[in-house]
């Protein structure tokens, strides 16, 4: 399987950033990693093993990226508006430097956006904030509100609330997406969530979907035995959806 491993400056974030790339060709998935994960990880939990044989095919090309949730809303010691702005900045990353890596290697149009955890948050906001940059998106055991505590997981932001934080929480924005051309450029989108029945992040998903059946966009939520977050799960999830 060919692998190659990438280090830049980046000027969004202003640091060095890193990822991994496996594959040749194939539609380009950009794999968020899980909550303060990085982008070595899918590769040591064998995920990327998994898909193998779809990346040796020539099927699918993997861009591991790094995080940066330990700066945003992971930083405890900074306050909310500084973690929603650094995850802005992020955001910016992924598309003004990542996305563009990523086509300069591969003309493929189809472009998905993945992630497991935390990852699954990343993976579908800026699919649905950017549905024209993504053919797909597959989120796994995601939380798709970072403000709305559920047992030890707590608000990411502390009670902190403006523009930027509503439009980056999924559950807040497309309840009240109304413009039909966005709707339209969602609805040509393959959404994929995957949820386990005992996951406390099983509600979050629900209401995702709820809400993407009230405005009439396609998608799939697919639910799993157990908890079913945790990478033993995930390697299996990736061979069914990707």
């Amino acid at each position: 399987m060919k692998r190659e491993y990438h280090k830049w400056y980046s000027h969004s974030l202003k640091k060095e950033m890193e990822l991994l790339v496996f594959g040749y060709a194939g539609a380009k998935v950009l794999f968020f990693p899980p909550r303060m994960g990085r982008f070595y990880d899918y590769e040591n939990w064998k995920i990327i093993a998994a898909l193998s044989q779809k990346i040796t095919n020539g099927e699918l090309q993997i861009f591991c990226v790094d995080s940066v949730d330990l700066e945003s809303f992971y930083n405890s010691f900074k306050d909310p508006g500084y973690r929603i702005y650094r995850h802005i900045q992020y955001e910016n990353y992924v598309l003004e430097e990542v996305l563009p890596f990523a086509n300069l290697k591969n003309s493929n149009a189809n472009v998905v956006s993945a992630g497991c955890s935390l990852g699954a948050y990343h993976a579908v906001n800026i699919a649905m904030r950017h549905p024209t940059l993504f053919s797909k998106v597959v989120g796994m055991s995601g939380r798709y509100d970072l403000t709305k505590s559920n047992g030890s997981f707590k608000d990411l932001l502390s009670g902190f609330h403006n523009e930027f934080v509503y439009f980056n929480m999924p559950n807040q924005y497309l309840k009240n997406l109304n413009d039909p051309h966005l709707i339209s450029q969602l609805s040509k989108m393959d959404i994929i969530l995957a949820i386990g029945k005992e996951d406390s992040f099983l509600e979050s998903n629900y209401k995702l979907s709820n809400i993407l059946q009230e405005k009439g966009i396609p998608h799939h939520l697919f639910q799993w035995q157990e908890e079913a977050h945790k990478a033993y799960y995930w390697r299996t999830m990736v061979d069914i959806y990707f």
